[in-house]
């Protein structure tokens, strides 16, 4: 199974609630992400790609926003 980007950052933090602690928001919001119930906001993206320590970007998060990131 392919892990959705937002998954990925939720495992480099150790799980919905390091996440959300370290972006500041509620853990709910994180599940919602996770599942699909609601995008990831563009306005949080710089945050999670901070709290993961850049494991998951937020060309990653948000290519709609922020674009795809270009080849080497």
């Amino acid at each position: 199974m392919i892990k959705s980007p937002i998954q990925l950052a939720v495992d480099a933090c150790g799980g919905q609630k390091q996440l959300a602690e370290k972006v500041g928001v509620s853990p709910s919001f994180v599940h919602q992400w996770v599942h699909g119930d609601r995008p990831v906001p563009a306005a949080r993206c710089i945050a999670i790609e901070a709290a993961c320590n850049s494991e998951v970007t937020r060309h990653d998060l948000r290519p709609d926003v922020f674009g795809e990131v270009a080849a080497a």
